[in-house]
Order: C-alpha cells, then structure tokens, then sequence
C-alpha cells in the first residue's frame, strides 16, 4: 500500500461532512462512562476544583446558564490536560420557593387543591415525587454541551450530607448568640404567605395614582397636614406624620398630633425628621413602619408603634374598620373613597408611574410586611468576607468589580433567613410545651438540635424553612462531606475559581464567602487555615461573566419574546457553536449579546475545521518528530513561529480568565492564517505526483506533512477546551490517540522546539502575503477570473523573496514567460525591503467586450448613485432638518461613488 493510501484511509474514517448531532451524544456518553471525568482522591496529581453553582432542581437550562457552564467546562478541560487531578462537581439546588410553587400550580391544576388541603408529609412528598419525575431536565441538557462534571459526585441541597452540614453550621452560629428571632419588616409574598429575598423581587414600572390626604382639620385656618401616596390603602396604619427639622411652614406643628380618620385607636403624630425631603410635594409624608422600609426606618428612630393592617394574604385585617377583609387592591377603592366623603382629598387625583417590587415566582406586588423571622447577624462575618478580597486571598476577576463587593460586605444587613415553606430545610429549633410564670404570662423553651442531637419529648419543631439561600452558601465545602473531614475535602479545599455571573455577587458569593470563612474559625482542623492564619476561604479566585443579552443589548424575556433556548442551537448548530459563540465573546463583567448569525458563525467555524482537517489528512498530514529546522521551508518555520505565539498569548489570556480574547485570537488564527494561508501553500510544497517529483521535492512535501500535522495536532488541543466534540473527532483521526480529553496540553516542544522566532523566514511569507494578495486583487479588477492563468515576469532580486517564486506563481496563479510574451499592464508592491513590479499580460484572459459592457452597468449604477447623493447634500431644506448622522452618512455614500466612477472609468479607458 502507498503512503498515499495509508493516508487516505484515515482520512475516510471521518465521515463526508460535520455533522454534530450525529455523534455528539454517543461522544459525551463515552467519556463518561471512560471515567475521564471522575478523579481520584488519593492521586499525586495537584488538586483542582470547581463547584457547579447548582441550578434549580427543576429548571432548565437557559442562556445565562449555559454561558456558565462552558466557561467552567473550558476551565476544567484545559486544567485536566495540564495533568491536575480535576474535580468539576456538579449538583443542584431544592430551590425552596421556585419549587413549591411548581407543585403547588400542579396540584391546582390536577388535583383542585392547595397544599393546605394536605398534611406537611403528604405535601412534601408530592414535592419529592415532582423531583424524581422532572429534576433531571437540567442534568440531560448539561451532558448536551459536553459538561465534563463528575457525574459519580453530584449533590443536592436536600441530600442527607448536606442536610447535616446545614443542621451544623446553624447550631454553629445559634450558640454563638450570631441567630436570633425578631419582629422586622420583610419583603412579603401575600400568594406564597412568605417572607422572600431580595434577589425573588423584580421590581416594575406601574401606573397607579398619586392621592392627597388633608390630616388635621378641615379648616384652612386650623392645624392640618397635606400627604402624598400611591398607596392610600396603607394609611390605616399611619402613626406620624414627619416634616424635616428645618421646614418653617410646619415647625409649630412637630410634637402635635391629628386624629386618625378611620381609627380611634390611633394618634397620627407630627415627628421632625433628616430624611424628610421638604422640597418634594407638600414637605410632609405620612409614616406607616409597618408597611414600608424608610418608614420602618424612621419608626425605629423615633419609638413608633406599628400596627400591621394586612393579613399574610394580603387582606385588611385587625383594623376594627369597615374595609377589614378587603384586599389590598379593593381597599385602595374603598379608602380613597371613604376619604373623599370626608373632604379629606385634596387636589385632583392623578396618575403616577411608579417602581413597584413583585413576587419573581408569583407575579403579585410585593408586600413590605412586619413579621417576626430568625435572622443572622453578619457584621463579623462580611467583615472576614471583606478582609479575604482585601488580603488577596480570592481575587476578583475582574478587579473593576471589587468596589461593589465592598459595598455589600462593608455595609450588610442582618440577613433573614426564615421561610413560611415546607419545602426545604426545617429549622432545627424546637420549642418546649406552654406553661406560665410566676407572672402568669405564657412563655415557652426554645432549644436548638443539633444533627446528632434529639429534642426532648412534648417539643414541637418550628414550622419554617430556611432560606434556599443558606444551605447554597455552604455549597463549596458541604458538598466534599463538611462537617467530616472526608478524602475529598482535603483533597479539594479551598476550591480553586468559582465562576458565575456578577449579579449574584451579593445573593450568594457574599454569603459563601462568610460563610466559608466563618465555618473554618469554627472547624480549623477540617478545614484548615487561610494564608498568615487568616480565615480559610471557598475559593481563590473569583471570575464574574455578564448577562447574556439580545443581539440589540436587551435583557431576554419571555415578554420581550427576545429569549435564546440553548437547547433550540445545539439542535441547529451543535454543541460547539453554542460554546465556540459563548466562549467568544465573554469578557469579565461584560455582558454578551447574542444573536442566530453568531451561532451560525461558529457552526461554520467548526465546518472550516473539519474540512480543512480532512484536507490535511488526504495530502498526508501526520503527527511525528519534527524535523530540523534548517530542513523546514520558510513557510514551515513561520507556521510554527505563529503557532507558539499563538500557544503562548492562549496560555496568557485563559489563565487571566480573557475567554473571549483566546477564542477570537484561535478564530482567526485558524480561519486566516492555517485555512486560508498555510493550507494553500502546502498545495506548492507537497508533490502531487510524488513519482515524478525530485528527491527535494519529495523531502520537502514530507517535511511540511509533518509540519501540518504538528500545527493541526496543537490547535485542536488549544481549542478542545471550549469546542470538545469537534476537536475530539479530528484529534483520534489525526493521531489514532486514545481521546483528546487526557492528550497533554501544547507546550513550546510540540510547536517551534522552544527556538527564537525566525524573523527572516516571518517577513519573507508577510511579504508573499502582500504580494499574492495585491496581485489577486489586480486581476480581479483587470476582469481577468480567479482559475485563468497569466503569463507574468517575477523579479525578487531586491525584495529578498529568495524561494518564494513558487509560492507567489502558485497562488497568484501566474505562469512562466512564453516566447511570444509581451506586457499589457505592470503591477508595484511595495513590500518590507523594496518595491516588486511583475508585468503581465492579461491580453488573452480577458473577453474585452463583455467585460466592457459589465463595467459599463457598473458605471451607470455608480454614477445614478453619486447623482443621488448630489441631489440630497445640495439640498438646503434637507440639510438644515436631518440629523448630522444621517447627512455624514450620505457625504460617506457620495465619497464612495465617486471613487466607483474614477476607478471604473479608468478601467473602461485601459481596455481600449
């Protein structure tokens, strides 16, 4: 069998065309069940971790996520070929709030019923039914894009382990006196009847309506106040009245009090008050703490009562009044009205827009609500949170982001960490039986169990869950098997790089970051001590992407109609045109937008590959040792030459979390420079009749084999990271290696041998470059098409080309002199060390009238065009009204035709 042959049939075992749906899967189960996934505790290998920031157990996955995962997934690809020992555990979270309203909108729908009409057991169990039918959604979706997680560690947030570490770390912070319950304001979900954080409102412009209230008297001439609100329904709860200190129109006012006009059993007190602003409406706002954060605030400031005049449904309640009972929205009505009856509205009512916070998982405005919770005080922990960032013990990427996390951490409130769910973790105290004191009053023990610990019996449990939030700020540490001091956690703590996006950087990276901190002042033997004794932190690193937005910069919304399903482009593109788009255009904080013709974009990308891989396979192209240098040709050295700058600004970008600038820098690396270029020229140094080629020639074509195969083999794996199918197919065809998955990283032995760049031979092919390329383009403006060869007389001397002839005839397809040769045009290129000029004669490649008469449309188009535009910038009355834009644009299209009509007559004149 021919050397040729050999080739060619490898080349046959990829199939005719990339198809990535067609072998995608099959691939991804195949490292699984290698266990290239799955490290090993006990290995020598250096250890490297990345936590998967768990996503709903019952979500699925969307842009954002999958903007995530690839850029894990590209990190711990390329850490696992550097030979780390690599853990990326995936998991996922119970998602308390999210998930219970799935079921309980499923139960509604299926059933007819709450979960009220079920016992806790009965509905918790319904819950887990849910999970076990729908919570792998998002586990099949990240095997799609080629996650290689370790599938043998998956966690949940509800799994036994981290059920006890959760139990822990309570009892923890109880004991330290760090939990304790107390009456604040929440923000309140009246359709969940639950406390909800910050992070589960998003807040909306509303149109409502701005209503005056007269407190006081009716009488202009007797003491009253005028307020402004669009929640008029809120003033049964009003206790004050507040002005600002130095607002002389109501300072003989402060310390008075008006009745309430609906309620005997309040007083509505003038308070004077810094916050006050007296240059908006009136000067005077009317002071309900139970119902409103700046309220609550002042209340406490000035020893306020508050009254709660809603239920947890969001119903009128316990105001002794007529509108006890109605919702929020029907008493808004029946107040405004009750007031207006009294002469109490003044002004007209008008419509206001205004930001109003809503429930994300129910839809309803949100609450603000009075309620007694259990909170954890922070201020010690965020102080360790801060000082980590600030010691450099985790680094942000990128620094421009650290500002906002001290922010957070430097002025953090006390978080509420209670939930009126019964889906999630239950709060491990437990209270004793009632009895009374010596004073009569009801009290009762309240104690905290521990996970190994019983409560006495006669306890009850308290009925609330915790926040989904706290058992995911453990999420590093629990899910190696904290509180015990397992293999895995010695293993792979502190994780190396947590990656998420920015918006988050409060809702859970904070709270990792205290809570991380804070469980290594308590178990130090576990889980060791940071750098100079200072607390141990979740991670080293901290990288935050942006959002994933439209094409046009627009958050995606279901509203919007704007939303990406990734699933809908690994269908249409394949999984390493969704990755290849992501990876490309993810820079630190910066949020992507996204479009179809992106993906596409990367589809052909990866098509490009392929056929180009497949090329170099038919004409030979091997993996072996390379030769010696000076045996190499020009082109050969320079390819190399690249191919390490390249190797070594990837290394760069991707250990500075630069995604994006590695990607575009392999893009177009491998589209412009190996496609377009070095493919071509080893069409002129590869025989293709190797019998009739001399023993050089021959010497030659094999070297540059090697040469493309070393560059071939070397960017697959530079490009594996963030395009793993694609390049593990190519890779096993090019090598007959095992997988790419375990192939070691390229190092400066596998491209130029670790030798200075040879500047000559880099020059000499820029200048073929230039060369080829003005020359192409003269004999496209010349008419004369791209297969038709034209004599051409090549003079290198000056420009030192020496060996380049070949190249530049081949790919300039210009031929040698015949006897009857004679110049019909002269082409000049200056190049790096003198001027070219090559005379052709395109006498016989050009059908002078056809071509004529094609340049002749050309012409008229051009000048209809420059007449156009004339007409436009000539006129006076469109000058002085289009935008400057507009006008600049025109003077640009007018410019251009301009030149279209030189050109094109000069062309028209050089055919006579």
């Amino acid at each position: 069998m021919t050397e040729l042959n050999k080739e060619t049939n490898r080349a046959d075992k990829l199939p005719k065309s990339w198809e990535p749906q067609a072998v995608e899967q099959e691939l991804y189960e195949g490292w699984v069940n290698a266990g290239y996934f799955t490290p090993d505790a006990s290995s020598e290998a250096k250890p490297f971790s990345i936590m998967l920031p768990p996503p709903n157990v019952t979500g699925q996955l969307h842009m954002g996520h999958a903007l995530d995962h690839t850029l894990i997934d590209s990190i711990i690809r390329r850490k696992r070929m550097q030979g780390y020992a690599t853990l990326w555990l995936p998991g996922a979270d119970h998602a308390g709030i999210a998930t219970q309203t799935k079921v309980e909108a499923k139960l509604k729908e299926t059933e007819g019923k709450s979960r009220w009409d079920y016992d806790r057991e009965e509905f918790i169990d319904k819950v887990w039914e849910w999970k076990e039918e729908f919570g792998g959604t998002i586990q099949n979706q990240m095997r799609a894009i080629g996650d290689s997680v370790d599938w043998s560690r998956e966690r949940f947030t509800l799994d036994d382990g981290l059920s006890r570490a959760v139990q822990t770390i309570f009892k923890m912070l109880y004991d330290k006196g760090m939990i304790y319950q107390a009456n604040r304001l929440v923000n309140w979900s009246p359709v969940l009847e639950t406390a909800v954080s910050d992070i589960e409102v998003i807040y909306k412009d509303v149109e409502g309506e701005l209503v005056s209230i007269r407190y006081g008297s009716l009488n202009d001439d007797e003491p009253h106040l005028i307020v402004a609100t669009t929640r008029v329904e809120t003033m049964l709860g009003d206790v004050a009245i507040a002005v600002h200190p130095d607002d002389e129109r109501y300072s003989h006012l402060v310390g008075t009090e008006f009745a309430h006009p609906f309620r005997d059993d309040l007083k509505l007190k003038v308070i004077a008050d810094d916050y006050v602003d007296p240059e908006f409406g009136t000067g005077a706002v009317k002071i309900t703490p139970a119902h409103d954060p700046n309220d609550y605030a002042m209340g406490q400031r000035h020893g306020l009562d508050m009254p709660t005049v809603m239920d947890t449904t969001g119903h009128i309640a316990n105001t002794g009044t007529q509108f006890d009972g109605l919702t929020r929205e029907e008493a808004r009505v029946a107040v405004r009205e009750a007031l207006a009856e009294q002469g109490r509205i003044v002004k007209e009512i008008r419509p206001y827009v205004h930001s109003v916070g809503h429930s994300e998982r129910s839809g309803e405005a949100i609450e603000p609500r009075l309620s007694k919770q259990w909170f954890v005080k922070v201020a010690e922990m965020a102080r360790m949170s801060g000082e980590a960032v600030r010691e450099g013990d985790t680094t942000i990427h990128p620094t421009a982001l650290e500002p906002r996390y001290f922010e957070w951490v430097d002025d953090m409130h006390d978080w509420c960490i209670s939930r009126q769910l019964w889906w999630g973790h239950r709060i491990p105290i437990w209270y004793g039986p009632e009895r009374k004191n010596a004073s009569g009053e009801i009290e009762r023990d309240i104690i905290c169990v521990g996970p190994d610990e019983t409560a006495p019996e006669g306890y009850e449990q308290d009925p609330d869950v915790l926040d989904t939030w706290f058992s995911s700020a453990l999420w590093p540490f629990s899910t190696l098997g904290w509180p015990e001091k397992t293999p895995d956690l010695e293993k792979w703590y502190p994780t190396n790089v947590l990656v998420t996006a920015y918006d988050i950087l409060f809702f859970w990276v904070a709270r990792m970051m205290m809570f991380g901190t804070f469980a290594s002042t308590q178990t130090p033997e576990i889980l060791g001590a940071g750098p100079d004794g200072r607390p141990q932190i979740p991670f080293t690193d901290l990288y935050l992407h942006g959002l994933v937005r439209d094409e046009h910069g627009r958050k995606m919304s279901k509203s919007l109609g704007n939303g990406i399903d990734p699933m809908d482009w690994v269908r249409d593109y394949g999984a390493d045109a969704l990755r290849f788009t992501l990876a490309r255009g993810a820079n630190p904080g910066v949020d992507l937008p996204l479009g179809n013709d992106a993906a596409a974009a990367s589809r052909n990308f990866a098509t490009k590959l392929f056929n180009a891989s497949k090329f170099a396979l038919m004409n030979g192209a091997e993996v072996a040792q390379l030769p010696a240098r000076d045996a190499l040709t020009d082109a050969d050295r320079w390819i190399l030459d690249r191919l390490e700058e390249v190797r070594v600004a990837v290394d760069d970008y991707l250990d500075r979390y630069q995604f994006a600038k590695a990607n575009e820098l392999l893009y177009h690396f491998i589209w412009d420079e190996l496609c377009d270029w070095y493919l071509e020229i080893t069409k002129t140094q590869i025989p293709r009749d190797a019998e009739a080629a001399t023993e050089q020639e021959r010497a030659t074509g094999e070297n540059t084999k090697v040469v493309l195969g070393r560059v071939l083999d070397v960017v697959l794996r530079l490009l594996h990271p963030t395009m793993p199918f694609v390049t593990e197919v190519l890779w096993k065809a090019l090598t007959g290696g095992e997988t790419i998955v375990t192939a070691p990283w390229p190092t400066a032995e596998d491209t130029n041998g670790g030798e200075a760049k040879d500047e000559v031979a880099a020059r000499r092919i820029d200048d073929a470059n230039k060369l080829i390329t003005e020359l192409r383009r003269f004999r496209a403006d010349q008419g004369v098409k791209p297969s038709q060869k034209v004599p051409g007389r090549l003079d290198f001397a000056a420009a030192d080309l020496a060996g380049q002839e070949t190249l530049v005839r081949n790919l300039a397809n210009i031929t040698a002199l015949g006897d009857d040769f004679t110049a019909s045009a002269t082409v000049e290129v200056r190049l790096s060390q003198a001027t070219v000029e090559v005379a052709l004669d395109t006498s016989g490649a050009v059908d002078v009238a056809a071509e004529r008469k094609r340049l002749e449309k050309d012409l008229a188009k051009a000048n209809k065009e420059l007449e156009q535009t004339g007409a436009k910038l000539s006129n006076e009355a469109f000058l002085s009204k289009a935008p400057e834009a507009v006008v600049d644009k025109i003077r640009a299209r007018q410019a251009v035709a301009q030149e279209e009509v030189e050109r094109i007559t000069a062309r028209l004149e050089g055919l006579k």
